[in-house]
């Protein structure tokens, strides 16, 4: 999974430095040019800072946390901490638009800026925008796992659908433990 997921990062990496590298050559020389009047236009920026262009000049510590936080995806699916379809596309998503923004910031000093729609003020790219794709659908992976890792703390059948094996005491236990919570509810009344 690990080859396939830095694969296609590679590929969303490439295709965000090839659009880049378009704009650089066609764009810049005129600064801006409308795609579609009111909605989209593309605007030539170089972004010295993080998303939106806070924090101004950093680049060698923002050089430094997109290259850690490329590494703790490449941890997390080495060690299998996630899995499947979602993940993978959030991972390649996430990674493939760390390592865009990484080599402009390495080898330009500054990211290319170039998306600007009406109704989101902050001049972005294709790698932004693969980024916060990414980010939405690993907070989804999160909440999924989340959700299930309680199901399976709170539904008895749940041991059973893994293969694990229930007692009749842990049942029993269980059907105890219920009943002396109603005799409980009972009384108070």
């Amino acid at each position: 999974m690990l080859g396939v997921i830095l694969g296609l990062s590679a590929v969303v990496a490439g295709i965000d430095q090839l659009i880049k590298y378009f704009i650089v050559e066609y764009l810049k020389p005129v600064k801006s040019a409308s795609v579609i009047d009111g909605l989209l236009s593309l605007i030539y920026v170089e972004n010295r800072g993080v998303a939106f262009g806070m924090f101004q000049d950093h680049v060698i510590v923002f050089a430094i946390i997109t290259a850690l936080l490329i590494s703790v995806f490449i941890y997390l699916i080495v060690k299998k901490k996630f899995t499947g379809p979602l993940f993978a596309a959030s991972a390649v998503l996430m990674i493939g638009g760390g390592i865009g923004n990484l080599i402009d910031r390495i080898f330009r000093q500054y990211v290319v800026d170039y998306l600007s729609v009406s109704f989101f003020p902050p001049v972005c790219n294709f790698a932004d925008y693969c980024i916060t794709i990414g980010a939405v659908l690993f907070v989804i992976v999160l909440f999924m796992q989340t959700k299930d890792n309680t199901s399976d703390k709170t539904e008895p059948s749940a041991a059973s659908e893994n293969g694990e094996e229930i007692t009749d005491n842990e049942t029993d236990s269980a059907e105890e433990q219920s009943e002396e919570i109603s005799d409980g509810e009972h009384d108070a009344k």
